[in-house]
């Protein structure tokens, strides 16, 4: 019978897909590695699982030490097993996503890398590793998250106008969907709450604000916005 010690482990890897939303425009945060594999390239963030470390924490470690960032969403997105996905050996990757708006934040490149920069979702460079198939995971999981979960709260600043709401709807999900049908299911769900001001500055037209309704729990956010 092997024993514990005669299996041969595989390394434990954490990749993180950071999400902005910024100029009516859904971003992805990448680094560019200054060390090989993939030297000069582009990737997601991540980092090998130490041994005292969750995959939270180990999520936190990242996003602190390799873009200077914190206090983000984060949620699991899945578990990469392709043998050859890492040239390096076998590593199995567990993947998370988060929401940021990139406006509340200052992002600086940590020692471990060239550069970080935002790239829109549909024009993304080359990713190394298995990094495209993680990413295009985690869009999908976004665009069934922000179906049923207000993701709006990362991703939009305080306060803002039901016109601002839609365009992010229409970005995350890559349709066109009809305004006043939005705005019904929004306000019906009890989603956001009118907070009485107005956008001042605006030529000819002063819009709502509005915030969203922080006292409702996740599960108690059921839009159903209907895809025609």
């Amino acid at each position: 019978m092997k024993t514990f010690n005669s299996y041969k482990n595989p390394a434990i890897a954490v990749d993180l897909v950071v999400f902005g939303y910024h100029d009516k425009v859904l971003s992805a945060l990448l680094l560019n590695r200054n060390e090989e594999p993939f030297k000069d390239g582009w990737t997601l963030p991540g980092s090998f699982l130490q041994m005292e470390e969750t995959f939270r924490a180990a999520c936190s470690r990242i996003l602190q030490t390799k873009m200077g960032l914190s206090d983000l969403f984060l949620e699991q997105l899945y578990s990469f097993d392709d043998p050859a996905r890492d040239p390096r050996g076998r590593v199995i990757s567990v993947a998370y996503y988060a929401l940021i708006n990139p406006h509340a934040f200052n992002v600086v490149a940590g020692k471990m890398a060239n550069d970080v920069k935002w790239f829109p979702v549909n024009k993304l460079p080359r990713l190394g590793f298995d990094h495209k198939v993680i990413f295009k995971t985690a869009v999908e999981r976004l665009k069934a998250k922000i179906l049923y979960y207000p993701v709006g709260f990362e991703l939009l600043n305080d306060t803002f106008t039901m016109t601002e709401l839609h365009e992010l709807y229409e970005c995350v999900l890559g349709i066109d969907i009809d305004r006043r049908n939005f705005r019904r299911k929004i306000l019906d769900a009890g989603y956001i709450i009118n907070t009485g001001t107005k956008r001042a500055g605006l030529k000819n037209r002063h819009p709502e604000l509005y915030t969203f309704n922080k006292k409702l729990g996740e599960n108690q956010f059921q839009l159903h916005i209907q895809i025609e």
